[in-house]
């Protein structure tokens, strides 16, 4: 972490594009939102989108703004998210989700500072700060066709890993007092963690990791008189939620095979893109099985 600190304040002061890269819940938005407060664009705009939860058909217009009447509903002119982080930074989470197509028109605003809203015809120059983030393997990402080799390298002008929880030792026992410090201000308590429940903060591997951590922290807050029990909250969510980690779905003992059948179905369909033809082929069944069973579920 004291690594990643100085990374952030060395890529601060420049006015390089970013590639955050680590797991689900790493805090990649906090880390963007550090980067912003730390250089020169401080006192300008922050804007952080999720490309993931854009419709593809919407994207283009969301980013680079519309004119009024550019499509049914266009009752104005609209800026998007380029012009409204102008001057200061635009973090892009999930980037792997965008697009391909979308992903050659960010590429051409990377490259030329410019771009035209959907609908016009005149260009705009805008001077933003791109941070993007992913929690996929760029790699595999570029493989599978999610993610433009030449996006890659173009974003990854200042890559920087961003290590999952259960690597950074003794600081998920200290995140954990600070948010239950945190609910104990807010709502004016004096809760604490029982003994167990530090072992088991310790001990336990957070496949969520920061967020994970904080929301199982809350559950205990409310559901505890005075003492904190964390393994109770961390066993009711878990059990019933496999969690995927660099290719590998983990299930835990117990789990009934008709709930592991049906995460790894999902998991692979996933993983293939929704390529339903390919998934069924990857779990040796015929794809008449595999609609019958996603209709299932």
């Amino acid at each position: 972490m004291e690594r990643l600190y100085q990374q952030i304040e060395r890529v601060a002061a420049t006015d390089a594009t970013v590639l955050l890269v680590g797991e689900s819940g790493t805090g990649k938005e906090l880390i963007a939102n550090a980067i912003h407060q730390a250089s020169m664009r401080k006192s300008e705009t922050f804007v952080a989108v999720n490309c993931g939860a854009i419709p593809a058909h919407l994207i283009e217009a969301a980013l680079f703004g519309h004119e009024k009447g550019s499509f049914t509903g266009a009752m104005r002119q609209h800026l998007g998210y380029f012009e409204h982080a102008s001057r200061g930074t635009l973090f892009l989470d999930e980037i792997t989700e965008m697009p391909v197509d979308m992903q050659v028109k960010l590429l051409r605003v990377l490259e030329s500072g410019s771009f035209v809203r959907v609908g016009g015809d005149e260009e705009v120059k805008v001077d933003v700060r791109l941070v993007a983030a992913t929690n996929r393997d760029l790699e595999v990402a570029v493989k599978q066709g999610n993610l433009r080799e030449d996006l890659m390298y173009r974003l990854a002008v200042f890559p920087v890993r961003v290590p999952p929880l259960r690597e950074r030792g003794s600081d998920i026992e200290l995140l954990a007092q600070s948010f239950l410090q945190e609910l104990n201000e807010k709502e004016n308590t004096q809760k604490v963690f029982s003994r167990s429940s530090l072992d088991v903060i310790r001990s336990y591997s957070w496949p969520g990791n920061v967020r994970e951590l904080k929301n199982v922290v809350q559950r205990a807050f409310i559901l505890a008189t005075d003492t904190l029990d964390v393994e109770e909250c961390i066993s009711d969510f878990a059990s019933k939620k496999p969690t995927v980690h660099e290719g590998c779905l983990n299930f835990f003992v117990g789990t009934p095979l008709a709930d592991a059948q049906r995460e790894i179905i999902l998991a692979t369909l996933k993983h293939y893109s929704g390529n339903k033809r390919l998934t069924a082929e990857t779990l040796g069944i015929s794809l008449k099985t595999l609609y019958n069973r996603l209709k299932e579920y």
